[in-house]
């Protein structure tokens, strides 16, 4: 059985979720901010004080790939990380003044570029894909 790229949804989905993130980065990089940080910044732009493991749970994402996105987003400005005032073995990870600053310009940004994806589709179409891929997503998580 030959495979067809056309009709796998796997190879499909990954060109598109490059091609988002191609997008993406060209629009975040001149507000300064790189794209590894934007899924960790949507969390705690939702809920400021989240610990590392918080985020490795909710990004689904492996605990060194994650320590190292903190320390570049720390780096960069964006988060600092503080000892729990009640438990000193978890650390808190905090937005700065810039890394909350970043949330309106950033996720303009996103917005604007799904506008620009989904802009072929009708209305319907736009909800039936959106509701199409959770569903999938579901289905693997």
């Amino acid at each position: 059985m030959d495979f067809d790229r056309d009709t796998s949804a796997g190879y499909l989905a990954n060109l598109l979720a490059r091609q988002f993130a191609r997008h993406l980065e060209a629009a975040l990089r001149p507000h300064g901010l790189a794209l590894g940080a934007f899924p960790a910044l949507l969390h705690l732009w939702e809920r400021d004080g989240l610990t590392q493991k918080d985020l490795v749970d909710r990004l689904g994402i492996e605990q060194p790939t994650m320590a190292a996105t903190l320390s570049r987003m720390e780096r960069d400005g964006l988060v600092t990380r503080a000892r729990d005032e009640t438990d000193a073995r978890v650390q808190r990870i905090r937005l700065t003044l810039r890394g909350r600053a970043l949330q309106a310009v950033a996720t303009a940004e996103a917005q604007a570029l799904n506008a620009r994806a989904l802009a072929p589709l009708s209305p319907q179409d736009r909800d039936r894909l959106l509701a199409t891929l959770k569903t999938v997503i579901q289905a693997l998580s």
